[in-house]
């Protein structure tokens, strides 16, 4: 399919899906959808909870600590025991407790990042109940803490933002599991594998030789890991394994869906604050931020790759594709990678580990932004208003008055909230990412020299501490230190960045609205929409901007020998 015509599909679906899945969405938290009450009602009694009952910020911060803490245990059990449990033909037998902790940490925390090839290393229970099972609820966990920060935005004086238990339960039965069921039946149509047959083995009576085919399955696994901005994939080549993305459709399926719920809770958003336009203005800040990386990713992809110009291996009209799926192609393939990485999904169609230095340099930034563009279902929209509110106290500071935002001052607690939550990420992957530079261990992960060892070493924190999961491939993170170190990067990434928010949803909820004066500054305008992207860009920027430096950067550079 050609580029321009993907892009102009693609903005028509996610136009509808802002409209009418975000209004859906706004419905299912507000309570008004009910057609699965039969269902929903027993599991609430099952689990002891009143869904009338609404909590505080902190008692809805400690069901979810909870929730996470009891469901990596179960993971990880389910990793540890897998070669005594069913539905496992390859008889293959325990992950090593390391792996174990880290790939649990990886799903719970809807980062999916792993370090092992998932045909060859987890069976079949694994890969549906411990993997899966937690695609899904990771995800409704993150637009759980979305929905709380926008009622403490849309409530006056309320002492609660909802209940934990219940946004969990209606987001996973009322939004994941249909609409994963339908797009999964189409991918099963296109011929996506969905199988417990185990591997097929087919002989050759001319040679004598026999080949054994992995399957599993994979096609309802498929469309939860993108709908839900998981990634984790059955295979270990993720979307580049035709089991998975059989044909151009699910390729094009796959980016709308990982964009659809990230894209839609803008539109939700402004529906539960009762202002749409102030959704629009948010949502207009992710279109430009993604954009941008977008084009630059895929302008470094259309370009020849200078090894294999220099050496004359093949021609290179198409651009770079070293590392790609021979049936995307180049362009294909990066909008893929690049709506992937900025959605906190952390799929991939290619190895971003062949892309150029400044498609390299494209992924990075959109994580290095905050994941803001659009980033993960829930957790792009809650880091986006963090950096909202720090827009508009830097406003508030240019015009002379309190700031405020839709009618709540912004006062201290507020900022240092918004603070620390926007800054807990860079701290995180730097210090960690000096870390392993500086030690024997954590040099001994890259397979390259030089930059591009640098940057596979800074991709991989980077990643972790977003919670995206996508990785430059040319890191063996399967050792001691770096899944030791990776689950404390997707730890911090997750839940040092929930916590203040659900707080910041509590003190919000707790305020009363202050009337709109003639001072008021704006927050629905193109003129807000900028300054918000300046301070994403500003704290982003210079926050990594020395790392990224030493890394894709000065690789750029030498490759063209300008440095």
């Amino acid at each position: 399919m050609d580029l321009a015509l993907t892009l102009v599909l693609l903005l028509l679906v996610l136009a509808v899906a802002w409209r009418f899945l975000g209004s859906y969405l706004a419905a299912v938290y507000d309570g008004r959808v009910s057609w699965l009450g039969w269902f929903e009602r027993p599991v609430y009694r099952l689990l002891g909870v009143d869904p009338e009952r609404e909590q505080s910020w902190q008692r809805y911060t400690g069901s979810l600590a909870v929730f996470s803490g009891v469901a990596i245990l179960i993971t990880y059990a389910i990793f540890r025991f897998q070669g005594s449990l069913p539905f496992n033909p390859q008889h293959l037998g325990a992950v090593p407790p390391a792996l174990s902790w880290n790939t649990a940490v990886s799903f719970v925390t809807n980062t999916n990042w792993q370090n092992y090839a998932g045909e060859s290393t987890m069976s079949y229970l694994s890969q549906m109940v411990g993997l899966t099972v937690q695609q899904f609820v990771s995800a409704s966990v993150g637009i759980a803490v979305a929905i709380a920060l926008v009622r403490g935005f849309a409530r006056k004086g309320s002492p609660t933002i909802g209940n934990f238990w219940v946004d969990l339960i209606r987001g996973v039965i009322y939004v994941l599991i249909p609409v994963a069921f339908i797009a999964g039946i189409v991918f099963v149509g296109q011929g996506t594998v969905q199988t417990l047959a185990g591997p097929a083995v087919i002989h050759n009576p001319l040679t004598g030789l026999s080949q054994v085919i992995l399957r599993g399955p994979v096609g309802f696994m498929e469309t939860i890991k993108q709908l839900g901005t998981n990634g984790g994939g059955f295979f270990n080549a993720n979307g580049a394994h035709p089991f998975e993305d059989p044909t151009a459709l699910t390729l094009f399926l796959s980016i709308v869906l990982l964009l659809a719920i990230p894209v839609a809770l803008t539109y939700t958003f402004g529906k539960m604050v009762g202002n749409i336009r102030q959704g629009v203005a948010v949502l207009a800040a992710m279109i430009v931020l993604f954009g941008a990386w977008t084009a630059l990713t895929v302008y470094a992809e259309s370009q020849p790759n200078p090894a294999v110009s220099a050496a004359h291996a093949v021609a290179q009209h198409q651009g770079n594709m070293e590392g790609k799926e021979a049936r995307f192609g180049p362009q294909q393939t990066a909008l893929y990678n690049a709506a992937s990485t900025e959605t906190s999904t952390g799929s991939v169609a290619g190895a971003n580990d062949s892309f150029n230095p400044l498609g390299g340099l494209g992924l990075l930034a959109g994580m290095m932004m905050g994941e803001v563009s659009p980033g993960g279902v829930g957790s792009g929209l809650y880091t986006i208003l963090l950096f909202a509110l720090l827009a508009v106290f830097i406003g508030g500071l240019m015009i002379g008055r309190t700031p405020e935002y839709l009618g709540k001052k912004i006062q201290a607690p507020e900022v240092k909230l918004a603070s620390f939550a926007v800054l807990v990420m860079p701290i995180t992957v730097l210090v960690l990412t000096a870390l392993a530079v500086s030690l024997h261990a954590g040099r001994a992960g890259p397979s390259n020299a030089g930059p591009h060892a640098f940057s596979e070493i800074l991709y991989a924190f980077t990643s972790q501490g977003n919670n995206n999961g996508s990785a430059f491939a040319g890191l063996n993170g399967n050792t001691a230190f770096y899944n030791v170190t990776g689950s404390i990067a997707m730890l911090i990434g997750r839940f040092a960045i929930i916590v203040p928010v659900l707080a910041l949803a509590g003190v919000l909820a707790a305020k009363h609205t202050v009337p709109e004066g003639l001072g008021t500054f704006k927050t629905d305008t193109p003129l807000f929409t900028g300054i918000l992207i300046s301070v994403i860009v500003i704290v982003g920027g210079l926050t990594f901007f020395p790392a990224v430096s030493l890394g894709p950067i000065i690789e750029q550079l030498s490759r063209h020998r300008l440095f």
